[in-house]
């Protein structure tokens, strides 16, 4: 009986931190682009922002699971490493979303937020991709 409470509390307390790192993601995706994505998305039924937004939450998504995957032993290493990847994977999305931004013409965010399907958008959402598979490999 003790495993399966030992279970539910892990259950539990994993959650928490990956839905405080799945906020995290929708916090810096607001940030990185103009105007109240909430409204972007839900309001104004914006693909590309959409698009953007699903990629940071899909790639944090993987990351806190390799995370919780290989997780260490002990159950609080666990979860801070869990925290820590995760936390690590959205900073390097959003220095891979300013690096995009340096790189290329126009500015990405106001792309990102554009009704008008957009490229600039797709290769976006792929840095998400390869950043959250990079992270999760250094993981495992």
């Amino acid at each position: 009986m003790s495993d399966v409470l030992d279970g539910l509390v892990g259950s539990v307390a994993f959650t928490a931190v990956g839905v405080l790192l799945l906020l995290g993601g929708f916090l810096l995706v607001d940030w990185l682009t103009p105007g109240p994505l909430r409204h972007q998305i839900w309001s104004e039924r914006n693909r590309n922002a959409a698009l953007f937004l699903a990629s940071a939450l899909v790639g944090v998504g993987a990351i806190a699971f390799t995370s919780i995957l290989t997780t260490y032993a002990e159950f609080w290493v666990g979860l801070v490493s869990t925290a820590v990847y995760g936390t690590l994977g959205l900073l390097l999305m959003a220095g891979a979303f300013w690096l995009l931004d340096l790189l290329t013409p126009g500015k990405l965010g106001e792309m990102i937020v554009d009704p008008e399907p957009h490229p600039a958008v797709w290769v976006s959402a792929a840095s998400n991709a390869a950043i959250a598979a990079i992270v999760c490999a250094a993981i495992s």
